[in-house]
């Protein structure tokens, strides 16, 4: 089956999303295609998504699985985990416009979950408390997104899809499917001036997406088992890990959460002490290289980047 490249096949599969359709489509084995498929997620990182409501992986994504571009030299803005609460403006955010007011960077990556989907969790309610609906959560989310793509005029928007994020397609797709198609029923239909995707790639020498390995040596492993620098959000933590081998030095990040971490939507967490820190990451490209991370870090409600109060 070497015939079928790895493009015509995702281009298949993110068409017909059906193991048995593309079989039909490329004229190939059906056990071929789901080998395939397996291999292509292990490669990418993310699941390739199935149309058949009883599959577990079932949701509608009409998001590309990966953006390849190019940066030879210029600053990258990535902020991950807002979780965007009706009437709450965090200090990262605040922190967030100012830094991209003043550096303007080339790219701008809400690096996942900037919807938080309480109301649609696959969670029991824990109680009578009451959340926000999915209506005032898009709300504030487009408010807090149009403050940054406002003072950042001439970034490149992008957005890739996290795991709350996901909740909002994936509720519509797995109880209404027949609405495939209509217009509002994708995150993207509400945000227009935002690219989405499940990763970017930088330079081919730098993954941006929203997660890959968990655990306290997530930053570590995403890096060796990628190959190249890796920055991740999900975890809640902003740090960066070194990595230095025969082929050269890269990097592990985390970028933190752009909320509070102690903000309404953690309420699940039972008041435990989490191992979260508010801020988010600036990436320096050189020559087509990232050179050493920084961070924007939230301590007492006070933002600090470079040694100086921001907030």
């Amino acid at each position: 089956m070497s015939r079928i490249t790895e493009q015509e096949f995702l281009d298949s599969w993110n068409k017909y999303q059906s193991a048995a359709a593309v079989a039909r489509d490329l004229d190939v084995d059906l056990r071929w295609v789901y080998r395939r498929r397996k291999q292509l997620e292990q490669k990418i990182g993310s699941t390739l998504a199935a149309s058949d409501f009883r599959s577990p992986t079932f949701t509608i994504r009409e998001h590309s699985p990966r953006v390849n571009c190019e940066l030879e030299n210029g600053t990258i803005l990535v902020a991950s985990d807002a979780h965007y609460w009706p009437g709450v403006v965090s200090t990262a955010h605040q922190a967030f416009l100012e830094i991209a007011g003043e550096l303007k960077p080339e790219i701008i990556v809400m690096n996942g979950d900037m919807f938080d989907g309480s109301s649609i969790s696959r969670f029991p309610k824990a109680g009578w408390g009451t959340t926000p609906n999915v209506k005032q959560e898009l709300e504030a989310v487009q408010e807090r997104l149009d403050e940054i793509r406002l003072v950042a005029k001439g970034s490149e928007l992008w957005w890739t899809m996290g795991n709350h994020d996901q909740r909002f397609e994936a509720r519509l797709a797995q109880n209404v499917p027949e609405y495939a198609g209509v217009a509002g029923f994708t995150l993207k239909d509400h945000f227009p001036h935002w690219n989405f995707t499940m990763s970017l790639m930088v330079n081919e020498n730098l993954m941006i997406k929203h997660r890959f390995r968990n655990g306290v040596h997530a930053t570590w492993n995403n890096t060796l088992y990628g190959g190249i620098s890796v920055c991740t959000g999900h975890l809640h933590r902003l740090q960066a890990t070194l990595l230095t081998d025969y082929r050269g030095t890269r990097w592990g990040i985390d970028t933190g959460t752009l909320a509070e971490v102690d903000g309404d939507h953690m309420h699940y967490g039972e008041d435990e002490p989490k191992n979260h820190c508010s801020g988010f990451a600036v990436l320096t490209i050189v020559d087509g290289e990232l050179i050493y991370p920084e961070f924007c870090s939230v301590h007492n409600e006070k933002a600090f980047f470079r040694g100086e109060r921001i907030v």
